[in-house]
């Protein structure tokens, strides 16, 4: 997968967007203005994962803690074609359903999201 094609899995999910708060070389895709995934300017991509897919992703050396949001148990891949791109767009999806769960009802609402 290339840049492009993270924007069109990250656009098609429901209430998706895209900005460039870090500039035009950054991508930043989001949900009710929480960020879910991001395009770095080097080609990289750091996203939003469980608790256990941080564990094991990190652990197994398939991903490392994303700069500045490990914390948060984002991890990044230094590459966008680190991974199958079925294996990607899935875990992107996921990261997408991760954030906008913690939406309130109201903003799940407002973006046509199911309630929870």
């Amino acid at each position: 997968m290339d840049r492009a094609g993270v924007g069109k899995v990250c656009l098609a999910l429901p209430g998706a967007t895209l900005d460039h708060p870090f500039g035009d070389h950054h991508d930043a895709y989001r949900i009710g203005g929480k960020m879910f995934a991001m395009v770095g300017e080097m080609g990289g991509i750091s996203f939003k994962v469980s608790d256990i897919a941080y564990e094991v992703l990190t652990e197994d050396g398939r991903a490392r803690p994303a700069p500045y949001l490990a914390r948060a148990k984002w991890v990044n891949l230094p590459s966008i074609d680190d991974w199958p791109d079925d294996e990607l767009a899935e875990h992107l999806v996921i990261a997408h359903s991760l954030i906008s769960a913690k939406l309130s009802i109201k903003r799940r609402a407002a973006l046509g999201l199911p309630p929870g």
